[in-house]
């Protein structure tokens, strides 16, 4: 096959490295350049990892009003919000590094439809088991905010963790962040294999997506003290066995910081 005809530079970029194709009117050049790899070695609770900075990416799940501020649902039904709050201070230590070496930071929030055509009654029980109470798109009586809708202070990150403009935001549905959202196709478009977690609630919405990113082949690595729950402790101590034992690696932002540096 001769190659004498292709002048790289009369290509135009179509797509985001890596999955990012060459074209003109008449070549299409489907190779795909890497992305230049930036290995680190990582301590975890199990192994030492050696992983690729150029193909992981950050999540951040429900760190927002409803659940980790006093004004928000979670305070509302009379949960001590304090837990939630313990990830804020290593979040914000740890996402700038993370930006500095063009890690994605990925803000997964529920953000409802006004609607909630998409949201099935069991779901909605969750938020509102006696049908009388303040659910999901009521308005909370401290400000009138409607519960976990896309767009309201309700489902915003909170003050404290303000996401940057080259973030990544998806609205999430479920306990996962990965049922019927984009988030697969964005990671598959940004060659993201290896998934870091922090988040609220560690056992419920944070390990539901952590387990369907493992059910998909990637690679889990939960960071301590980055995530919390509202949960009884015996909880948070099986999230962490499970984890370990069937779905990924634990670290902490420490050691994220000792790997990257």
């Amino acid at each position: 096959m001769s190659h004498n005809h292709m002048n790289p530079d009369s290509l135009r970029t179509l797509g985001v490295p890596p999955n990012a194709w060459k074209v003109d009117a008449k070549i299409a050049d489907i190779t795909r350049s890497p992305i230049a790899p930036q290995p680190v070695t990582l301590e975890t609770e199990t192994k030492t990892l050696r992983l690729d900075l150029a193909k992981a990416a950050m999540l951040v799940i429900d760190m927002q009003n409803d659940f980790c501020h006093p004004d928000g649902w979670l305070a509302h039904i009379g949960v001590d919000v304090t837990p939630a709050r313990t990830p804020i201070n290593p979040l914000k230590n740890l996402l700038p590094e993370l930006r500095s070496h063009a890690v994605p930071i990925i803000w997964i929030n529920w953000g409802n439809r006004p609607d909630l055509l998409n949201i099935s009654a069991a779901s909605r029980h969750v938020y509102n088991p006696t049908g009388d109470g303040v659910g999901l798109g009521d308005p909370l009586p401290k400000n009138n905010a409607p519960v976990l809708m896309a767009g309201s202070w309700a489902a915003a990150v909170v003050d404290e963790l303000e996401p940057k403009p080259e973030d990544i935001c998806v609205d999430k549905y479920r306990m996962s962040g990965f049922w019927d959202t984009p988030l697969d196709s964005i990671l598959r478009n940004l060659g993201r294999t290896t998934l870091f977690f922090g988040g609220v609630n560690a056992d419920q919405c944070v390990m539901a997506t952590l387990q369907d990113a493992n059910f998909l082949g990637y690679d889990c690595i939960l960071v301590k003290d980055c995530t919390a729950t509202t949960s009884p402790e015996y909880c948070w101590q099986a999230t962490l066995y499970n984890v370990k034992q069937c779905f990924g690696f634990l670290s902490d932002s420490q050691a994220m910081l000792e790997a990257i540096k």
